[in-house]
């Protein structure tokens, strides 16, 4: 394979090893006709199909978003290489059934059924559906079923062996749950700690549910019950200039300062460890990065290095009990947490939330 699409399929690969059979997934579903109209790149321009960079961006190792409300970004194709990492912790195999919670453009479904499963798909955006339903059409995937409907509720009467979630939650809904076959689990971006990394969730949907960590992730939040505040709820993320001057309070106690991977994993502890951690972006700082905060205006960042930037003395020292214990743990990936979900949320339609956290053996 030459052009755009000739070091795809390698892109994806320097994030996540790709087994033969996804690596031909990716490499045969054409994702341009799932843009039709163009997308949105990171820098706020949108691209269109007559557009140069148009072919090159739609086969690049990254998210592209297909719709906005006013700014805000509402539905888009997600980055491929996590993606891979979903479909990989789907462990699917032909004739699987799978329920997709948010269609986005049909590409994920697509990717899906070409590994053989049969899906049905589920957007609470009439128009996101009719475009997803129409794209697929247009790829000539004819094992996906797109549905406008409420995904909370999945697919009443029907029974799956999978289901994949595309959309920032709180928790877990019950009914997907109850709508799994024997051995059936889902897999979904759970809110922790201001970001969603990926939950493997496990259980009856009268519990008890348990899940695992897979990735760290980012995704537009679901609206609704989905993401009803609730007792454990994290708070939300904050900008720094909310939070006033950040200056050091505390040294620097990683030398080199973690890597993206490391950092993830103190950021998952640290959701494990406080209700209080968040995500800030701190001024001078190009990334978002972990904070544990006692209001929208009072809070410290812990950077990759292991400083803490200024705040409340009683948060800084938080901070700094964050870091020993995570130091002291062995520095744990996110893998090694064990989950327990609380039945929680709106009181009629609740989600199954994480409550308590647990290390297993490392990895």
């Amino acid at each position: 394979m030459t052009g755009p699409r000739g070091d795809y399929v390698q892109q994806i690969r320097r994030a996540v090893e790709l087994p033969p059979e996804l690596a031909a997934a990716f490499a045969g579903v054409p994702r341009e006709a799932f843009v039709p109209e163009g997308f949105q790149r990171r820098d706020g321009t949108w691209v269109r199909p007559a557009d140069p960079e148009f072919l090159p961006t739609v086969y690049s190792d990254d998210v592209l978003v297909t719709k906005l409300d006013g700014k805000v970004p509402i539905s888009s194709s997600s980055q491929p290489s996590l993606m891979a990492m979903m479909i990989l912790a789907l462990r699917v195999t032909p004739g699987l059934r799978i329920l997709e919670i948010g269609a986005g453009t049909g590409y994920n479904a697509a990717l899906l059924a070409s590994l053989g499963a049969t899906i049905t798909s589920i957007d609470v955006q009439k128009d996101v559906a009719v475009k997803a339903r129409s794209a697929l059409a247009r790829a000539g995937i004819s094992s996906v079923r797109v549905e406008h409907g409420d995904g909370y509720t999945g697919e009443p009467g029907a029974t799956f062996d999978r289901v994949i979630v595309t959309v920032g939650v709180g928790g877990v809904s019950p009914r997907w749950l109850a709508q799994l076959a024997p051995g059936g689990f889902v897999v979904a971006p759970v809110i922790h700690a201001g970001t969603h990394p990926i939950l493997s969730v496990h259980g009856p949907a009268d519990g008890p549910v348990t899940g695992v960590p897979v990735c760290a992730s980012g995704f537009m939040l679901a609206s609704g019950p989905l993401t009803a505040p609730h007792p454990g709820s994290f708070p939300a993320p904050v900008t720094a200039d909310a939070l006033g001057p950040l200056e050091p309070a505390a040294p620097a106690r990683f030398d080199p300062p973690l890597d993206e991977p490391a950092y993830r994993d103190l950021w998952y502890a640290a959701g494990a460890l406080t209700r209080r951690a968040t995500h800030v972006v701190a001024p001078d700082h190009d990334h978002a990065h972990l904070g544990l905060v006692s209001s929208r205006t009072k809070g410290v960042v812990i950077l990759p290095d292991g400083s803490v930037l200024a705040g409340p003395p009683d948060l800084v020292e938080l901070a700094t009990e964050v870091l020993d214990r995570w130091d002291a743990a062995g520095r744990p990936s996110m893998r090694s947490w064990q989950v327990r979900l609380a039945l929680t949320g709106d009181r009629s339609a609740p989600i199954w939330a994480p409550s308590a956290w647990d290390l297993g053996a490392p990895e």
